[in-house]
């Protein structure tokens, strides 16, 4: 390993975030200055730090929170800390949307303007600020605001996040925003108007039938003890009467699959971990939802976040984990305290740590925060995220069962997932798979957002129409198409919507679930504009790591440039094109980001005749 650091020094508050975080400095090496070891030729206890290298994403987050961007003096001295080459440290830095590496003011505020934002007119937004407040990424007034793929605020569009940097870091979510309260949130982060509570984005709060919604509005996301008169870990008990393979018997038999939009079946993953002989095994929570359009788990982890801590809990219990990893958005400022609050609680009250519930079990919950990278969703992107590397997906064979966090057997599932098993071991495995359809058991929660009247989280058992879907939510009097699953799904037309709402029915459609985005666009809305906005999104969040995703993405974005304003013969070369482009990046591509990157644009050109 080549450790070669320049000359530049940290600043008093870049080494009191570092050191915060890791604790004072035991060496020269590491950056004391008390000491009388001054040899820095070597350094003693490399390996000790070279095990540590996980904590080089918390140091990142450390350190910007605290200053706002990363110097050089400041990412030398975390790696000195961590025994990491600069050049690797500046890689990851550089990797993640939330960091900077050049100097930028205290407060920075980001503005949405994916799809479901600029239903809403985020654009106009963003042209006010730019008459009112300056140009995008221009610094003015101690602030700097620049447009933000989706915040996962999309039940309240068009939306902005404003983070001030500071010893204690503020935050303000304005939304629904408008250029004056953006504004205003950049000036004064801590006296920004409260968010309305989880519940708001429920239009369907206190209705029959709720299942992974019932407890949000109901009880406090801050009580321990009102979860529990609420039938909080009666499931944890379950589990442990049931024993870890009675468990994943049950999760098996209730035939849950992954709602990511995989539709990988639960018990078959668990049951792969748990049967590994390597230890030790690790459970990872995927509450990275960055899909635009999807805002469901914020609403559980806002909502209900002692839900979540019990389900990783089950889990970690079935598949042997003692320690589970919830890599959290870093978009998601109020999940993150109530998840904070909600861990530090049950760890006090003993449904965390060395002896849980008095069980003899072991299993603890770290709390990990993305930084702003839609490919960090994928499973295996995560473990390297978390392991203080690029969130670049692995290669698979091996699967993460076999060697995933760490090199150990990992189960990997997100939020509503986990959630699930709740009502499974409560109404045991056969009246769970009651409701729902014969292959897709349950109910499942969908992001309704666009031009709708009443747009939230709604939840239905699966073999509701999509007819059904809307009409709960409002349609627009003139709808022009609804885009399922998000960027990587698929365009339906008006005629289309008594669509059964299940794995096999979407796809018998021609279309895909996914991970419950429903993005309803009206006459009002320029599809060609809808497109290049995928487009975009998906250039911006390649990883780079394979070629047909790194140049596919550029090209699908440059061909539907030249179509925005084409249409008949003058696009037909540009759309053979495309044709083409696509297909390779679905043969090709390492991962699902550049496999599923032509999807809504296929969609569109086939289904919704797209540029005739």
């Amino acid at each position: 390993m080549d450790l070669r650091f320049g000359d530049s020094k940290p600043t008093d508050e870049e080494r009191a975030a570092v050191d915060a975080l890791l604790g004072p400095p035991e060496s020269a090496w590491e950056g004391a200055d008390d000491r009388t070891d001054t040899d820095l030729r070597w350094a003693r206890g490399g390996r000790e730090a070279r095990e540590r290298r996980d904590l080089l994403l918390p140091g990142l987050h450390a350190l910007n929170d605290r200053v706002g961007w990363i110097s050089e003096g400041g990412l030398d001295y975390l790696c000195r800390r961590l025994t990491v080459p600069p050049a690797e440290g500046y890689g990851v830095a550089t990797f993640y949307a939330m960091f900077a590496v050049k100097p930028r003011p205290a407060t920075v505020v980001h503005v949405c303007t994916d799809l479901a934002c600029a239903a809403r007119g985020s654009a106009q937004v963003c042209a006010e600020l730019e008459r009112d407040v300056g140009a995008a990424g221009s610094a003015g007034s101690g602030a700097v605001w620049q447009p933000s793929p989706c915040l996962g605020l999309c039940e309240r569009a068009p939306a902005a996040l404003a983070i001030r940097a500071g010893e204690a870091p503020r935050t303000a979510v304005v939304a629904p925003a408008t250029a004056e309260a953006v504004a205003d949130a950049a000036s004064a982060p801590h006296e920004a108007a409260a968010e309305p509570p989880a519940v708001a984005a429920v239009p369907q709060a206190g209705a029959e039938g709720l299942v992974l919604l019932r407890r949000v509005g109901v009880v406090d996301p801050g009580s321990l003890d009102d979860y529990r008169a609420h039938g909080g870990f009666a499931a944890l008990r379950r589990a442990f009467a049931l024993g870890p393979a009675g468990v994943i018997r049950e999760v098996t038999e209730a035939g849950l699959v992954g709602r990511g939009g995989a539709a990988f079946p639960t018990g078959r993953k668990w049951s792969a971990t748990a049967q590994q002989p390597d230890h030790p095994h690790y459970l990872v929570c995927n509450a990275d939802e960055s899909e635009p359009g999807t805002f469901k788990d914020r609403v559980l982890m806002e909502g209900d976040p002692y839900a979540l801590i019990e389900a990783m809990t089950v889990a970690g219990y079935a598949t042997g984990a003692h320690r589970g990893y919830l890599y959290l958005r870093g978009e998601y400022p109020r999940a993150l305290r109530r998840l904070r609050t909600a861990i530090d609680r049950a760890r006090a009250r003993g449904f965390l740590g060395e002896d849980v519930m008095g069980q003899g079990f072991a299993f603890d919950i770290e709390i990990r925060r993305g930084a702003g990278a839609y490919i960090c969703g994928e499973e295996t992107a995560i473990f390297n995220s978390i392991e203080g590397r690029r969130g670049e997906p692995r290669s698979k064979p091996p699967f993460p069962v076999e060697k995933g966090l760490f090199g150990k057997p990992t189960a990997v599932n997100n939020v509503e997932t986990l959630v699930n098993v709740l009502p499974i071991l409560i109404e045991g495995a056969q009246a769970y798979a009651r409701t729902g359809t014969g292959t897709s058991t349950g109910t499942k929660l969908f992001c309704v957002s666009g031009t709708v009247a009443r747009p939230g989280v709604y939840e239905l058992p699966f073999g509701a129409t999509l007819r059904e879907l809307l009409e709960l939510a409002g349609p627009p009097e003139t709808l022009r198409a609804v885009l399922l699953g998000g960027a990587a799904g698929g365009f339906v037309r008006p005629d289309e919507l008594d669509i059964p709402l299940t794995f096999e029915g979407t796809r018998a459609a021609g279309t895909t679930l996914g991970s419950g985005v429903v993005l309803v666009l009206d006459e009002g809305v320029e599809l060609p504009r809808v497109l290049l906005r995928i487009a975009e999104f998906f250039r911006d969040e390649s990883c780079g790591q394979c070629v047909p995703c790194r140049v596919g993405t550029v090209r699908q974005e440059e061909a539907l440039h030249r179509l925005k304003d084409r249409t008949g013969a003058a696009a037909a070369g540009d759309i053979a094109l495309l044709r083409e482009v696509g297909q390779a990046m679905r043969d090709a591509s390492i991962c699902g980001l550049g496999q599923t990157a032509w999807n809504a644009v296929e969609s569109a050109i086939d289904r919704l005749g797209a540029f005739k």
